[in-house]
């Protein structure tokens, strides 16, 4: 077991749409991630997305709403739901998934796809 400290975790980390793994549990990952501008509607067909607000101000779009997320604000976004996420200013975020999702779901994109599993 460990403590993970929020605060000092995110502030370990320099760039915006790449989660970093803080903890597991039960087949699923606590990834950290710094979001800013807008990023690619997708798809995850087999696994829902929890977005938990730590910092700042996101918004996730599907094709039929907008939801704006506020600190210690979260939304689940279930399987099969096309959607993206966006910031106009840095927020700092919690996302809780399966192990091994890919953060740009059914889309290879080369500036926004991150690797799996690393760690901070």
């Amino acid at each position: 077991m460990e403590t993970v400290r929020l605060a000092e975790k995110f502030g370990q980390i320099d760039e915006h749409w790449r989660p970093k793994v803080a903890a597991e549990l039960n087949g699923q990952e606590v990834k950290l991630v710094k979001l800013s501008g807008v990023f690619p509607w997708h798809t995850h067909d087999a696994v829902d997305e929890l977005f938990l607000v730590w910092r700042g101000h996101m918004v996730v779009e599907t094709r039929e709403r907008r939801f704006e997320l506020g600190p210690g604000e979260l939304l689940v976004v279930p399987r099969g739901v096309e959607h993206r996420t966006l910031a106009d200013s840095e927020a700092e975020v919690l996302i809780f998934e399966p192990a091994e999702t890919r953060n740009t779901g059914d889309v290879l994109d080369a500036r926004f796809t991150a690797p799996n599993g690393v760690r901070i």
